[in-house]
């Protein structure tokens, strides 16, 4: 009995020792399975995280690839502008270039132009001298007869003998001279250049004092005035102008002798009519802005100037002076673009002395600075200029310059004599002032009619613009010796009636018909 208990126990035992090994093993399998779809959830999960670290990354990557891109791209765009800047200046430094060969091919076509004239001048004179000679013998063969003429006869005949020898005299003298000048020229060039040329017109001043300002309507005259006018009163003294306010419909007047500041209260009031809003305080801040504005766009006026010259180093102050020349006229010539031509024109004729050229252009480009100087300042522009250029560190030459550029001081240096030149040319050329093409017109008429004062003179022309004249004569009153002398009196005779800049050239012309009548 006890062993039938004890197998049963046995048999149990291992029963549920096999059992419990089978739910074990059953549970170690589900637990394998849930680590197992554990561990792939983490793979996948790894897999994404992969996936958007690569997609975030590479559109990083895209970014900053946009951005060097676009570094790039601003990079080459700012030389490509810069190798334009150049190109442009370069096709500037061309042109001017071939201005200078054609100027210099126009001298030495005039000068073998005149070779051949003289040349021609030298063969007639060598065959006046021939037939002189001839005349001479004839009269030596007749002195053999003089025994046989009266006294009145024989002293004829000497008179008309040393007539004719004082000729010859004359013109070899005249030829002489004329070889001495040519040889003298060039050694003398400069000193007479310098000097000469100065003999232009004189200044015109006429200044633009006032301007206006159209209104939207008539409505904002009452609100500039403001009550009792205390408006008007703010904007004048902020300002600095004065505020002319009439009947003139939907337009106010700005008056003032700043150019500078005529030109912020003008801005000034643009600004009011767009705000709406006009009162002291918006007046002063508006009056703020427009100052700031201003005096950035006058600097870079000037720096423009300043580089289209080619010059540098010029001070921001006066650079704001250069630029404030674009608001003031003279004859309705913009002193701005004044400026700029009167340097090029003194460039231009420094280039040909062996001067400075920047020098020059930057003498010119300033001279007419004291011009835009406040009017409180004392002297002359030439003067306050000269002043303020000194003032800011400009060269004791230029300073010079700017101060005689209208004789306000003796010019000892040919550079005043260039920039006082330079300043004429610009003012003085046809069309430059509003009445210059009246006087030049003018000029044009006074040496024809003093040309057609002479006898013998049958018609005249002044051609390239009065520096030139060309004279017709009658051929049965004025002969080849005559044409000579004529010339030289009617430029002796301008000389002494007129005024003009530069020279005038005098050309006579004879002509000699033959005429034949075939029956």
């Amino acid at each position: 009995m006890n062993l039938i208990v004890i197998l049963a126990s046995v048999l149990f035992l291992i029963i549920g020792v096999a059992v419990g090994y089978f739910i074990k093993n059953a549970q170690v399998q589900k637990d394998l399975k849930d680590k197992e779809g554990k561990a792939s959830d983490i793979i996948e999960k790894a897999k994404a995280d992969a996936n958007d670290i690569k997609y975030k990354a590479r559109k990083e990557a895209k970014e900053i690839a946009k951005e060097e891109k676009d570094k790039f791209d601003r990079e080459v765009e700012k030389k490509q502008n810069e190798i334009k800047n150049q190109e442009r200046e370069v096709a500037k430094k061309e042109a001017t270039l071939d201005r200078k060969i054609e100027d210099h091919e126009k001298e030495v076509k005039v000068l073998k132009e005149k070779e051949i004239e003289f040349e021609v001048s030298k063969k007639l004179h060598e065959d006046e001298i021939v037939k002189l000679k001839n005349k001479q013998n004839e009269f030596n063969d007749r002195l053999g007869q003089v025994a046989q003429m009266t006294k009145e006869e024989a002293k004829n005949e000497l008179l008309k003998a040393m007539e004719e020898a004082a000729r010859v005299d004359f013109a070899k003298e005249l030829r002489r001279i004329e070889e001495e000048t040519r040889e003298e020229a060039e050694a003398k060039a400069k000193r007479i250049v310098g000097i000469a040329i100065q003999r232009f017109a004189g200044e015109y001043v006429g200044e633009k004092t006032i301007g206006t300002v159209e209104l939207p309507s008539d409505d904002v005259k009452g609100r500039l005035i403001g009550r009792e006018g205390r408006n008007i009163r703010a904007f004048e003294q902020i300002c600095g102008v004065d505020l002319i306010i009439d009947d003139t419909p939907e337009v106010v007047v700005i008056s003032s002798f700043n150019v500078v500041r005529k030109e912020i209260a003008r801005m000034v009031i643009q600004k009011l009519i767009a705000d709406g809003r006009i009162h002291p305080a918006k007046i002063e801040e508006f009056h703020d802005k427009s100052k700031t504005e201003l005096e950035k766009q006058l600097r870079d006026l000037g720096e423009k100037a300043q580089l289209e010259i080619g010059v540098h180093g010029i001070h921001p102050e006066i650079l704001k002076l250069i630029g404030a020349l674009n608001w003031r006229t003279s004859y309705t010539q913009n002193q701005y673009q004044h400026a700029i031509e009167a340097a090029f024109i003194c460039g231009a004729m420094a280039a040909e002395l062996g001067m400075n050229v920047k020098q020059a252009r930057r003498a010119a480009l300033l001279h007419d600075i004291g011009k835009v100087i406040d009017a409180s300042a004392e002297g002359s522009h030439a003067v306050i200029g000269a002043d303020y250029a000194k003032k800011y560190g400009e060269s004791p030459d230029i300073v010079h310059a700017i101060r005689a550029h209208h004789d306000d001081e003796k010019p000892e240096s040919v550079l005043a004599h260039l920039v006082a030149a330079s300043d004429a040319l610009s003012g003085a050329r046809p069309g430059a002032r509003k009445a210059m093409m009246e006087s030049y017109v003018s000029r044009l008429t006074d040496i024809e009619q003093i040309v057609n004062s002479f006898e013998g003179v049958s018609k005249s022309y002044a051609i390239s613009g009065g520096r030139e004249v060309r004279v017709f004569v009658e051929n049965n009153q004025v002969d080849d010796e005559q044409t000579v002398m004529l010339s030289r009196d009617i430029a002796k005779k301008i000389e002494e009636e007129m005024s003009y800049p530069g020279t005038i050239k005098v050309t006579v012309v004879r002509e000699t018909k033959a005429i034949g009548i075939a029956k």
